[in-house]
């Protein structure tokens, strides 16, 4: 099989899979069959296996095929497009700040008011990684690169869209609330005045480390392996925050869905939204 179609393949089973498994039906069969702790143990490991495969084979042919789109290759397309990269970076590691106690951790699912970067977009993580994506898709020379992270950035938008969905059900309407009053596209819900940005609830000193982090990647970017360094980092970043989110729910230490896991931020109380004392 040709190299291109290897890639295309292998990203979109990865994809495929990686929602498929979290769908309300598939993984209610799965549960009712393996248990929780194992079901949360089989994901991560395809998951672990599918994302090794794809860096394996894509570390060893990225350079073949056909050219990409290289946009890179117009000085100020290029740094437009650097610019958003540092941009999904700097947000991707501000969002890392209360994950554990937000609507989207599994072991909690505390579904609270937005807090913090929830108010600029609740998925940012996923945002984070459309931006990254897409930027990255458009700057390859090489379409295997522009195959992978496209894939990337389509995960990201199935995988917010999919997320809210599932939470939607178990949440209702305090989760309702919450979408109503967030956005997934940054800073959409402040521009329509559905939210508001809280300068004191961000996270300042993580978005200046990821920040210096991104700048610092950008300007090793090209002799450092390219696209696999910067694989490597939503890798890891996303690892960071799913690694708690797995260790309490392989413990079992899941709390209500109504119930705060802060008594310092808006709380929920019988569907209704107040403010906690």
């Amino acid at each position: 099989m040709q190299p291109t179609l290897m890639i295309a393949l292998l990203s979109a089973v990865f994809v495929a899979t990686h929602i498929g498994m979290a769908t309300a039906k598939t993984r209610a069969w799965m549960v009712k069959r393996l248990g929780e702790k194992r079901f949360v143990l089989l994901y991560s490991a395809v998951a672990l296996a599918q994302v090794g495969a794809l860096l394996a084979y894509y570390a060893a042919h990225r350079f073949d095929g056909a050219a990409g789109l290289g946009l890179g290759a117009v000085p100020v397309i290029r740094w437009a497009l650097i610019a958003v990269i540092a941009v999904g970076i700097t947000l991707m590691g501000g969002s890392l700040a209360g994950f554990l106690d937000s609507p989207f951790n599994p072991g909690g699912h505390n579904f609270r008011e937005p807090y913090g970067i929830e108010r600029i977009t609740r998925h940012g993580f996923f945002a984070a990684t459309f931006l990254v994506g897409t930027a990255y898709a458009l700057l390859s020379a090489h379409i295997n690169e522009t195959i992978v992270f496209s894939s990337l950035a389509i995960l990201a938008v199935a995988g917010a869209h999919h997320q809210d969905g599932k939470l939607l059900q178990r949440g209702g309407e305090p989760y309702r609330h919450y979408l109503e009053t967030t956005s997934m596209v940054p800073f959409a819900a402040i521009v329509s005045g559905r939210q508001r940005i809280e300068w004191h609830e961000l996270p300042v000193r993580r978005l200046t480390i990821a920040f210096a982090a991104a700048v610092t990647l950008c300007l090793v970017h090209d002799w450092a392996s390219g696209g696999l360094l910067l694989i490597a980092v939503l890798i890891g970043v996303g690892g960071a925050a799913a690694i708690p989110a797995l260790v309490i729910s392989l413990r079992g230490r899941s709390q209500s869905h109504d119930t705060p896991v802060s008594d310092t931020r808006p709380a929920v109380d019988g569907g209704r939204f107040k403010q906690s004392t």
